[in-house]
């Protein structure tokens, strides 16, 4: 029984192998100028992030290309957090708004989720930061005014009396 036969492909010869030294793209004719792509966290401001050929080589390039995945983080959690809809409004209106945040709040997500298999470290912390800054200024109430106390509430220190 030969190759063809045994790969399923009856007649066909497998692929032929690219020569040692050569990427597969180089075998097949064209040349393509691609870099390597990282299958392991790297450490550098040297690599792709999201575009072919961005943030380039610049050093400033790539402290813009970091600020940008942080801000994109921290937007989705300011989408997850964020409470658009008001009581009294109309079913239908808010279901399209808050369907509307949510697909924003994914497709958002995704790109930090790119920018972070480019297994670039410096993406990778500051996707996480940018994560845990939205979560503690939107997702925890560290940031958050108490809602006012009803009046009459004799919890509070201060006297009634007192104006400022």
């Amino acid at each position: 029984m030969d190759e063809g036969h045994m790969n399923g492909m009856t007649g066909m010869s497998p692929p032929p192998m690219a020569a040692a030294g050569t990427s597969p793209t180089m075998a097949g004719g064209s040349m393509h100028n691609h870099p390597m792509m990282h299958m392991a966290f790297f450490w550098g401001n040297k690599g792709e992030i999201l575009f072919p050929g961005w943030p380039g080589t610049s050093s400033g390039m790539y402290a813009l290309a970091l600020i940008f995945v942080f801000l994109l983080a921290f937007l989705v959690e300011f989408l997850s957090h964020s409470k658009l809809a008001r009581k009294g409004s109309d079913s239908t209106a808010v279901g399209l708004v808050q369907t509307l945040v949510h697909t924003l709040r994914a497709g958002l997500a995704y790109m930090v989720m790119l920018a972070v298999m480019s297994f670039n470290g410096g993406v990778f912390l500051v996707a996480v930061a940018g994560h845990a800054l939205g979560f503690l200024v939107y997702g925890t109430r560290i940031f958050k005014k108490p809602p006012p106390a009803p009046a009459g509430d004799k919890t509070s220190d201060i006297s009634p009396m007192i104006c400022a």
